[in-house]
């Protein structure tokens, strides 16, 4: 395992989760659950697709563990997306 298969870094592109919340309350759930973590500073849903993706941007480096367990809290799941292309 790696720096970035782990956790989440700081930077423009941030970390694709997939999702099993449909509804737009679940998914307000899920952004208020986030941003309750240290780091977190903005969460984005793409609604229009299915299953419903977000995006975690963040200002330091946080453990996709914790984000899991954040969103698990809430009810959902949250499951990363491979790594970004360069």
């Amino acid at each position: 395992m790696s720096l970035l298969t782990e956790n989440v870094i700081p930077g423009n592109h941030g970390k694709i989760f997939g999702t099993n919340a449909i509804e737009d309350l679940d998914l307000l759930a899920i952004k208020s659950s986030l941003l309750e973590l240290d780091g977190i500073k903005k969460v984005i849903f793409n609604t229009d697709i299915f299953p419903r993706e977000f995006t975690v941007h963040t200002s330091k480096i946080v453990s996709i563990g914790d984000i899991e367990n954040k969103v698990k809290s809430a009810g959902f799941h949250a499951i990363p997306k491979d790594l970004f292309e360069l």
